[in-house]
């Protein structure tokens, strides 16, 4: 199976067990083991109402206490479940990390493999986002349409662009009010 396919089944599974009240975004916090791109991971979970009405009393306003990732609760910061950093997800990235001439051992020169790889996972993570708008998935789960939020912790200033490039642009006015 592709790392894309196994990605977007993988995150559908964990979407579809979320409760089905209250959430009002998914969250896909992209990270790696180690801070090293050959090892990523994203963490799947989610935010709700009541979440961000927890946060109001000290986020410096409403946006923040709602959309920066400072203030999820552990079910968006951690994720209910991290993707790639099991056995299958790890054999499939690292099988099609090398069919694509990204992977690289620590002894060789890497050049710019360490971003290309990076910037391949970001991507798999934006098509999986919207695998789970146009599959229905989200629907099906919520009962409603709902934005993924994406943000990467070693690249604070993509989560802008990159849940643009993730979601129906009416799910998202909201966040990207404060698009810098």
């Amino acid at each position: 199976m592709a790392f894309q396919e196994y990605v977007e089944r993988s995150v559908g599974e964990v979407v579809g067990g979320f409760p089905a009240s209250g959430i009002y975004a998914v969250t896909f916090r992209i990270d790696s083991v180690d801070q090293d791109p050959r090892f990523p991971y994203v963490a799947v979970g989610y935010t709700t109402e009541a979440d961000a009405a927890m946060s109001a009393r000290t986020a410096s306003d409403a946006w923040e206490a709602r959309w920066s990732y400072a203030f999820f609760p552990e079910t968006g910061l951690e994720g209910v479940r991290s993707i790639g950093r099991d056995p299958e997800g790890a054999r499939s990235h690292r099988g099609e990390a090398e069919s694509r001439g990204l992977w690289y051992e620590d002894d060789d020169e890497t050049d710019d493999h360490d971003e290309r790889l990076a910037e391949w996972f970001r991507e798999v993570c934006v098509a999986a986002a919207r695998h789970l708008h146009h599959s229905g998935r989200i629907v099906e789960a919520l009962g409603r349409p709902v934005p993924v939020i994406l943000y990467d912790m070693f690249d604070p200033d993509a989560m802008f662009g990159l849940t643009s490039a993730a979601n129906p642009a009416d799910l998202i006015a909201e966040f990207l009010a404060e698009a810098p």
